[in-house]
């Protein structure tokens, strides 16, 4: 079985902060999806809106918005190659520079 290990500053931390005082759930699923595909952000992961919508549940305005916010938040570097090219996305572990 494959797992993923979460950071425990994205629980103790990132969570309360997102889904309790921005009131941003949608914005914490994303980026827990965005943290299994980019492997904990140790490498940039290509993934489109509608992509992200298939594999959390949620619709594609709420994906969008969550990257804005994440992105907003410095949390989400994105990056096209084109302008209707599926997005990079890298993880900003800022914690983990401390």
């Amino acid at each position: 079985m494959d797992g993923v290990a979460v950071d425990l500053y994205v629980i103790d931390s990132l969570m309360p902060d997102l889904v309790g005082h921005d009131r941003r759930a949608s914005a914490f699923i994303v980026y827990l999806y965005l943290w299994r595909r980019t492997r904990g952000g140790s490498r940039p992961a290509r993934a489109s809106h509608q992509m992200i919508a298939d594999g959390t549940g949620l619709s594609k305005g709420a994906v969008q918005a969550a990257v804005r916010w994440l992105t907003q938040r410095r949390l989400v570097d994105t990056k096209r190659t084109a302008p209707t090219a599926a997005p990079s996305f890298t993880l900003v572990c800022h914690w983990r520079s401390r």
